[in-house]
């Protein structure tokens, strides 16, 4: 089997960098602006500088009013020819980690089903552990149903009994 790509393997590893406003969960200010500036500068792509220089804008109603969010703030959204070239790279990197995936199976097929039967049998204990817990919370749920049901039945049942006391007397 051949080495791991070293682009593979910037993958895996944590780089502990701060967040802004992010697309596809990555963030926009130190990602995705340099990377299209970057893209851009050497032909590979042609998104226009203003989507580039106002990547955030806000969005409008159709009477061209300004949009506003249910909690009274105003709805922004990202500039179009940059969340079309985000899902392009996403897609893209799908695609990319789906063939190297498929590489793996292809060449290393013993190792991988070794690691599913590994991944297989470690994991049966925590979701034999989160089926009880939730056996048991849907177990208290019913009862609590039950419970208030029949407190409900047994109030109801005393209030047409005093009715029919007041009605006979």
């Amino acid at each position: 089997m051949k080495n791991t790509p070293n682009f593979i393997k910037t993958l895996v590893k944590p780089n502990g960098k701060g967040s802004g406003r992010k697309v596809w969960s990555v963030d926009l200010e130190t990602v995705w602006l340099p990377f299209f500036t970057a893209t851009n500068t050497m032909g590979d792509t042609r998104i226009p500088h203003e989507a580039l220089g106002a990547p955030l804008r806000l969005t409008y109603n159709p009477d061209g009013s300004v949009k506003f969010s249910k909690a009274g703030r105003p709805v922004i959204k990202v500039a179009k020819d940059i969340s079309d070239n985000v899902k392009l790279v996403r897609e893209n990197f799908i695609a990319g980690l789906q063939n190297y995936a498929s590489t793996v199976i292809n060449e290393n097929t013993e190792a991988y089903k070794e690691q599913v039967k590994l991944c297989t049998e470690a994991g049966a204990p925590l979701q034999a552990h989160d089926k009880a817990k939730l056996d048991e919370a849907m177990e208290k749920i019913v009862q609590q149903a039950i419970d208030e049901a029949e407190t409900h039945e047994h109030s109801h049942t005393e209030t047409e009994s005093k009715e029919k006391e007041l009605v006979t007397v």
